[in-house]
């Protein structure tokens, strides 16, 4: 078995895109009138807003009325609203802010192939370190849910486009499940059904070749004779562990019959292709609250200096630390991490400073200068995405927060929903 697979895919019959579908529970968590304005668009409407928690809730006051509502409309929701069934693939294509197509297919990952354990080796792996930390609150929400949608994006290295592009060659023979502008700026998203036997077998014979443990010795020479990597998660990493979080808490008290077969055994994810003119691997950048300008030079100087990083005029680690406007630029030699961003989120680690992780510098700057208190925002260099599977399958996992595939606004919309529970 594949460790992405065809699955029972769920949808609403009559829902327009632009209420049903909302962006991924991590964006804008420092944002709530984001939030606000998302309840004001969705209130008495079916939206996967109402059984989703925005992670700007977690841990606060309106968590457990919030987790009771959820449970409630899911149970709803799957009676009466998600009646229209898809039994394989979703092929999805959103159009970007800048004009390009994100091409995917939606479908079920096998979270037996999935380990966010540092070291380990399976067929599906994180890009980025995994913060156990921040599992416990999210098994709140999937602990008795019956429901599941996803924003989890998988990244393939398919440099010779044989997962995707070839159903994409075919769209106009496909049936259309939805096509509309999707809520506050999110673009426009499109979706066909894929339940053809012989696409499927299409679909399943490309993602084996990717898979095989030769061809992956042959591109990476460096690793062979490791176990394969077939996927990588570009999106949405602690939501994928937390599934497996879920999975691995519920096998004990299933048969060997039942683990076979158990619908929390996979997690709904769309794959897209790393090497696609569409996929954009950008830097996330950090704001650091309680720390004024001359907090944080002072600080990170010292920091620097117990450790022998040198800070000069130019360095290979650059990123910029910005306060109201006032702009420095910290360039590192002898730094101890590989990456810029390992850098300073070791620093950060360090002196246990508050953090929040913006994508986008203007909205880094913004937040910071907006703060109501001493505020920086620190500005990570570009990531070029040529270097995400490298980084992995030589490297092990990445820091976290390293990137983000494209702006806030063009994170997965929760849509294609499947049930947890028979």
């Amino acid at each position: 078995m594949n460790c992405f697979t065809a699955a029972h895919i769920l949808l609403p019959q009559q829902a327009p895109l632009e209420t049903w579908a909302c962006i991924a529970v991590d964006q804008f968590t420092s944002q709530p009138d984001y939030w606000q304005k998302a309840e004001e668009l969705t209130a008495g409407k079916p939206s996967t807003l109402h059984i989703v928690l925005p992670e700007a809730y977690l841990e606060t006051p309106q968590e457990a009325p919030r987790l009771a509502s959820i449970r409630r409309t899911m149970e709803e929701y799957r009676q009466t609203v998600l009646t229209r069934h898809v039994h394989g693939y979703v092929y999805v294509e959103r159009t970007q802010q800048d004009g390009t197509v994100r091409q995917g297919l939606v479908g079920a990952v096998d979270l037996e192939a999935y380990d966010y354990t540092p070291g380990s080796k399976p067929e599906i792996r994180p890009s980025e370190a995994t913060v156990a930390e921040r599992i416990p609150p999210r098994l709140k929400v999937r602990r008795g849910a019956v429901l599941e949608t996803p924003h989890v994006l998988m990244l393939a290295d398919d440099e010779r486009c044989t997962l995707i592009e070839p159903v994409a060659a075919c769209k106009q023979e496909l049936p259309k499940l939805y096509e509309g502008e999707l809520m506050l700026g999110g673009g426009h998203l499109a979706g066909w059904a894929v339940e053809d036997p012989a696409l499927i077998g299409q679909i399943d014979a490309a993602l084996a070749v990717l898979g095989d443990a030769d061809a992956f010795a042959a591109r990476w020479p460096a690793a062979a004779g490791q176990p394969p990597m077939t996927l990588a998660v570009g999106d949405g990493n602690h939501s994928l562990a937390t599934a497996k979080a879920y999975w691995e808490e519920l096998k004990p008290t299933l048969t060997p019959e039942q683990r076979a077969v158990h619908p929390a055994r996979w997690c709904l994810a769309e794959v897209c292709n790393v090497h696609s003119p569409a996929i954009e691997i950008e830097p996330i950048h950090r704001v650091v609250f309680g720390m004024s300008a001359a907090d944080f030079d002072a600080a990170f100087a010292r920091w620097c200096a117990g450790r022998q990083v040198q800070l000069a005029e130019n360095g290979p680690q650059q990123f910029r630390r910005v306060e109201n406007g006032d702009h420095r630029v910290f360039a590192m030699t002898g730094a101890p991490e590989p990456l810029t961003v390992g850098t300073v989120q070791s620093f950060l680690d360090d002196v246990g400073a508050k953090v929040d992780y913006i994508h986008g510098a203007q909205a880094a700057c913004q937040i910071a200068a907006e703060h109501d208190g001493p505020a920086v925002a620190l500005l990570m260099p570009e990531f070029a995405k040529a270097d995400l599977f490298k980084g992995v399958v030589l490297g092990g996992v990445l820091p976290r927060k390293t990137f983000s595939m494209g702006h806030a606004e063009e994170k997965r919309y929760y849509n294609e929903c499947r049930a947890l529970a028979d």
